[in-house]
């Protein structure tokens, strides 16, 4: 006849309230009996934690990296398309000089050589020129700024002087030193100009 001993597992006992309880009871009663398993489980729950948390943040990780990855696409493509709309600005910065000195050259000729038939034509292609400089801005976006009888904008004009004035209204531009130019939305060149004060 065998004998029982203490390690055996003991019979669970049926209880009628479920099947839910009756494993509850098998898996105490198993872990009274066997200690070791109980901790065995124990250790496995925590490992389990652990994965569960080291996998969160690794999702976490990929979510900011999408992230950061999407912003630096956007951002280089923002570069690429401002490096296409301005890359003439230095260019069109000098030809400003250029359409200057003509704009002075036609202004300073004196009005009784206007007259005369030996430089007529040659003011005729100066102005000529003067058109189509103003043209080929147009045609690349560069627009010159208004300034006479518009309130001061720091951002687009530069005051060089004060003007006495009853006529307008303080801040408001009466007088334009040089031209200003905008390319697209971005400032090529400040208007200089003169701005009204209070006569």
């Amino acid at each position: 006849m065998t004998r029982k001993t203490d390690h055996e597992p003991k019979a669970a006992t049926p209880n009628p309230s479920g099947s839910g309880e009756i494993a509850e009871d098998v898996r105490a009663e198993t872990a009274a009996d066997a200690p070791e398993l109980a901790e065995h489980d124990t250790l496995e729950l925590g490992r389990l934690a652990e994965l569960e948390a080291e996998i969160a943040v690794a999702r976490q990780d990929a979510l900011y990296a999408r992230a950061e990855t999407e912003n630096v696409r956007r951002r280089g493509e923002r570069d690429l398309s401002d490096a296409h709309a301005y890359a003439a600005t230095k260019f069109a910065r000098d030809i400003l000089t250029v359409a200057d000195n003509l704009t002075r050259g036609l202004a300073a000729i004196p009005a009784e050589l206007r007259d005369d038939d030996r430089v007529k034509s040659v003011i005729a292609g100066l102005e000529a020129t003067g058109r189509e400089i103003d043209t080929v801005f147009e045609r690349h976006n560069i627009t010159r700024i208004k300034t006479v009888g518009e309130r001061l904008d720091p951002n687009k004009h530069q005051a060089m002087v004060e003007i006495p004035s009853t006529d307008a209204e303080p801040g408001t531009i009466v007088q334009e030193m040089q031209s200003g130019y905008m390319i697209k939305e971005r400032l090529l060149r400040p208007a200089l100009v003169g701005v009204a004060k209070a006569g």
